[in-house]
């Protein structure tokens, strides 16, 4: 029997078997998906030709996280890697709001939904830059 079991192999559950394997401790990881990778899981179930993200709200914590740097998955191999567009939310109507790596680009792809929208996101942007 191990000292600790961990539900769920996502990246909160496989930080937390690593913590306590490095601690001494023997641990078994549940997973009730057929693949690991809880919010960091991605497939092609939107368009054959695009990988799109799960759960992507984990990654702009991961980049920054000291106990992921802690962990050093750079010499285990991990890369991250930066899409050209951030997040992308497709509409029924066949338009799709978009945010992009620049805040401007961004404003100007919400100004076609509605333009106090781009000035609206250029706000919250600058309220968060703070």
């Amino acid at each position: 029997m191990p000292d600790a079991v961990v539900i769920g192999a996502g990246p909160n559950g496989l930080v937390a078997a690593n913590l306590l394997v490095d601690a001494g401790w023997s641990v078994q990881v549940l997973e009730a998906q057929e693949e690991p990778g809880g919010a960091v899981r991605s497939d092609r179930g939107v368009h054959p030709d695009y990988i799109s993200d799960l759960f992507s709200a984990f990654y702009p914590l991961a980049a920054v996280s000291p106990v992921l740097a802690r962990l050093d998955l750079a010499a285990e191999g991990l890369r991250w890697s930066h899409a050209p567009r951030v997040l992308a939310h497709p509409l029924r109507d066949g338009r799709c709001a978009v945010l992009e790596r620049r805040v401007q680009d961004t404003a100007a792809g919400l100004a076609e939904f509605a333009a106090a929208d781009a000035g609206a996101w250029q706000d919250m942007y600058d309220v968060w830059k703070r």
